[in-house]
């Protein structure tokens, strides 16, 4: 079976391009098309990858005006040649899903959500500094962006979502059935540490949407240390918000964000995710999380046991909890042992036996349609 794997765009790190890099374990010769390539801005390991960007990559000032070339996106997706492939897996947020296979080809999209600027554009976009001109024109981008999405759906033949709230969203959204698995975390990069220091951790990209300000609008009133780990557009805004007893230490290496996890009091996860790594990595840690409760949070962390949730995204109810919170105990090896059940390995013994399952049912039935045919 040949294989491609096809992603929206290489140019950051996250729990997305970690998932790119268990698909590449499961399937060491499948190339991996996407929009835009930045090995800079990934683990050294990307470079090893066969990576075969579209002409985006091509485009001035890409690098940095990304965002500037929305609308080129979906025209990238669809130039990849993918005849003389059995089975496209596509790893999508937005456009990946939308890739165009030949007939006999089966498509399998891992889909991390809808197109959140498009379906949630209203909560997405809110809080971000937009460009006057790019707001003027913005909702004619995104009714165009809507009709491709919808347009695409018939592409996929079989959808994976991330969590119970994603495969809700692809049925509302694409009127699509969806079976879930988990994304995969590398538990074993984590540890639970006999030294314990008296600081919370918030670990996110500092996009707007994460709603890192409610955290530090809570911790300015409590006064408590927190640590912010993690870079992104919205770091000097929440930077000028901050007291001393917050501290930014910007983008850090896997081994630091472990060490630092490790120590800490536990993690504060504010924002609505689909699904939310960083509450695994701090649980198989043995930390315990405060999280809003909401989205994949929900499925990830078990309140009373391995933390617990606010239910309002305002810093009056996240202190409550914070203050709930320090009369709680947490045993971190039960704490570890939760986290264990979203292990890396787990994930790709399931997309493994998912993929060769659906492959065999797809082959079956265009067996039996050219039978009908004929």
């Amino acid at each position: 079976m040949k294989v491609a794997i096809v992603h929206d765009y290489l140019n950051q790190y996250g729990g997305a391009e970690k998932v790119v890099e268990a698909l590449h374990e499961i399937f060491p010769d499948a190339p991996i098309y996407t929009s835009i390539f930045q090995p800079k801005n990934l683990p050294a390991g990307f470079s090893t990858f066969d990576v075969r960007p579209s002409f985006m990559q091509h485009l001035p000032f890409i690098k940095r005006h990304f965002k500037k070339y929305l609308l080129c996106f979906p025209s990238a997706i669809e130039s990849f040649d993918l005849s003389g492939f059995d089975l496209v897996l596509s790893s999508s947020s937005a456009f990946a899903k939308g890739v165009r296979v030949p007939e006999n080809v089966c498509h399998i999209c891992y889909c991390y959500s809808p197109m959140r600027f498009v379906w949630d554009s209203e909560a997405y976009l809110s809080r971000e500094n937009i460009n006057p001109f790019f707001k003027l024109i913005l909702p004619w981008v995104l009714a165009r962006l809507k009709r491709w999405d919808i347009n695409t759906v018939k592409r996929v033949h079989y959808f994976i979502g991330i969590s119970d709230h994603i495969r809700n969203r692809i049925k509302l959204v694409y009127h699509r059935n969806a079976d879930v698995i988990f994304p995969p975390v590398e538990i074993s990069s984590f540890y639970i540490s006999d030294v314990h220091e008296d600081y919370f951790l918030v670990l996110s990209r500092l996009n707007a949407y994460k709603r890192v300000d409610l955290v530090i609008e809570a911790f300015n009133q409590l006064g408590l240390p927190l640590i912010i780990i993690g870079a992104g557009p919205y770091m000097d805004t929440l930077k000028k918000m901050a007291n001393s007893n917050i501290r930014f230490l910007g983008k850090v290496s896997q081994d630091e964000v472990a060490h630092y996890l490790s120590k800490s009091r536990g993690l504060i996860f504010s924002g609505l995710e689909d699904f939310g790594i960083a509450p695994v990595e701090a649980m198989a840690s043995g930390k315990p999380i405060i999280a809003y409760a909401g989205g994949g949070a929900l499925e990830t962390v078990v309140d009373g046991t391995t933390g617990l949730f606010f239910k309002e995204q305002t810093p009056e109810s996240l202190i409550e909890a914070i203050e709930k919170f320090t009369t709680m105990e947490f045993d971190p090896k039960i704490i570890r042992r939760h986290a264990e059940k979203f292990d890396k390995e787990i994930f790709k013994s399931k997309i493994s036996a998912y993929v060769s399952e659906k492959f065999t049912e797809f082959k079956e039935m265009r067996s039996t349609r050219v039978s009908t045919q004929c």
